[in-house]
């Protein structure tokens, strides 16, 4: 190791090495990090340069590199995708635009189980098909329950829905101001945003899941295998900090389509929505549809007590 290499992680702060051998993971990862987190799906069957690993071994916090240090970070994942899936992806990093708060609400009057929302996601997002990873969660729950822990979190997609003794409340990543998570991760893998959005850059993750004991809304999802993305069920249009494919041994969850909504579009899981009941928007845009609900509908958001701030409200007609 150069003097270079060794200035630059101590000026990092937290050391990804450190929290590695703090959960005995230390000697595994520096035998393996440089061919399997550089090859996502079959790593043994691709293959990827030295120089590819080396750069991808050495990556510096995601907050911490030049715009040429970010450069040559993309363009290495889009040659590991290209080699791994015989696909061309082009991965992004448009940041938060400025004036911008996401902010989400659902109307729980009209939500009838369908999860249309959850295929979108699922189809959009490059999430692992076997084993499934979805984001959003849709609670089935007795008519004048709230009981959160006794729903059914996974009934089945054939079912016919809606039930008439049921009502469906769907939870996802609610992008919490005062998010848990990012305090409980030990090496800074997972952050809020300026636009609100709680990102995950998975090159950092460790994989040590306190995030996920962190999250009061059952948000983050673990790749315990190297996910399954057939090659045509990829979506080529991904954001590093976002949809890009993932790995296993990292954390995943909602991150409000940012590869659309940083554009102008709206999230896949609004789009698909077959009853209307999902709304997103700026919260900071006074004429936003978003706004309209929050000022003028009776809102409400989920464990308010924990002070997490979600910007993710409920409301009915």
């Amino acid at each position: 190791m150069n003097k270079d290499t060794t200035l630059k992680e101590k000026k990092a702060g937290v050391s990804r090495r450190k929290a590695l051998k703090a959960f005995g993971l230390g000697a595994t990862v520096a035998a393996g990090a440089a061919v399997a987190s550089a090859t996502p799906g079959k790593p043994s069957k691709v293959d990827i340069s030295f120089d590819d690993q080396m750069g991808n071994y050495f990556q510096d916090h995601y907050k911490k590199m030049t715009k040429e240090e970010i450069k040559e970070a993309l363009a290495r994942l889009e040659r590991r995708y290209k080699a791994t899936y015989d696909v061309d992806i082009k991965v992004d990093n448009m940041p938060a635009q400025p004036g911008v708060l996401f902010g989400y609400a659902l109307n729980i009057s009209k939500c009838k189980g369908y999860r249309e929302c959850v295929k979108a996601c699922t189809e959009t997002n490059n999430q692992s098909r076997d084993p499934e990873i979805q984001f959003i969660r849709v609670l089935e729950m007795d008519k004048g329950s709230m009981n959160m822990e006794e729903a059914n979190h996974y009934f089945s997609d054939d079912e016919t829905v809606p039930k008439p003794d049921k009502w469906y409340l769907p939870i996802q990543c609610h992008q919490c101001e005062n998010p848990p998570c990012v305090k409980a991760c030990p090496v800074e893998a997972t952050w809020k945003e300026p636009d609100g959005i709680t990102v995950i850059d998975y090159n950092w993750c460790i994989g040590c899941r306190m995030c996920m004991n962190a999250c009061p809304y059952w948000a983050r999802r673990f790749n315990w295998k190297a996910p399954s993305l057939p090659k045509e069920d990829i979506n080529p249009v991904t954001h590093y900090l976002a949809n890009r494919p993932r790995e296993k041994g990292v954390v995943e969850k909602c991150f409000f389509c940012l590869q659309k909504t940083r554009k102008g579009e709206m999230p896949a899981c609004q789009e698909a929505c077959p009853t209307g009941a999902r709304v997103f928007g700026n919260l900071l845009d006074p004429n936003s549809e978003i706004r309209y609900v929050l000022e003028h509908k009776n809102i409400f958001r989920l464990k308010e007590d924990l002070q997490t701030e979600p910007k993710f409200w409920y409301y009915s007609d």
